[in-house]
């Protein structure tokens, strides 16, 4: 199956004002990274985790500044968004703590299991059901066992009544923090599945016990584990 591009989404010129431009959301971020250091404190010193689609880092510098031990593995296609990435490790001064790899994640050489991987807004890019699977596949396949992952990704039950209401609250938030921002790709260019088919996916793929654990307005995240 054809990946996407991307470029489409992610050229040098909007990796660059990236970080800019989704200024006005570091809230949601805030809370994000909070939820994820908590959650992943437990795995212990020397963890490994890969961070799948890491785009300029923000993940990354979240748990680095907060686990001086973990060694992490980057995994970004766009190379403007990597370059970025790279930057900022650098100016974090935890380069020596990560190895980058510029590409898809099949094609991550193989090496040790990962203690927990995570994967912040990337799979709704992936509108192939078969083809998200695919990937978080991959991702199940690169854990240890009882290894865990977690997933953020734009989602929704388009069916559901409720629908509507949130996609306007979507907007008007995009406008608060001084964005625009379109709704005709959502569902298109965009998958957004519900809650209950995004646990299906998760199980499908290899996971077992997906909890959603954190939702704003269109943001939904979860935490699942590999079979112990």
């Amino acid at each position: 199956m054809t990946k996407q591009d991307p470029s489409k989404f992610f050229d040098r010129g909007h990796a660059a004002a990236y970080d800019q431009r989704w200024a006005g959301m570091a809230a949601i971020n805030d809370a994000q990274h909070l939820l994820l250091k908590a959650i992943l404190s437990g795995l212990g010193s020397q963890a490994r985790v890969l961070c799948v689609g890491a785009g300029t880092g923000a993940e990354l510098l979240a748990l680095a500044a907060a686990f001086d031990d973990w060694h992490f593995t980057v995994v970004e296609p766009s190379a403007g968004m990597i370059e970025q990435c790279r930057r900022r490790a650098e100016a974090a001064g935890i380069t020596d703590r990560c190895t980058f790899h510029e590409g898809f994640l099949d094609s991550l050489p193989e090496m040790a299991p990962f203690d927990a991987a995570t994967s912040i807004l990337v799979s709704h890019f992936l509108v192939d059901r078969d083809q998200r699977k695919d990937y978080f596949s991959e991702i199940a396949r690169r854990l240890r066992p009882g290894g865990l992952m977690i997933n953020s990704d734009l989602a929704s039950d388009m069916t559901s009544p409720q629908y509507e209401p949130l996609v306007q609250h979507w907007v008007s938030l995009h406008r608060w923090v001084g964005l625009e921002t379109k709704t005709d790709h959502l569902g298109r260019e965009v998958a957004l599945l519900s809650a209950e088919a995004m646990q299906t996916l998760l199980i499908e793929s290899g996971f077992v016990c997906p909890t959603l654990y954190y939702q704003a307005l269109l943001i939904r995240t979860w935490v699942s584990q590999v079979p112990e």
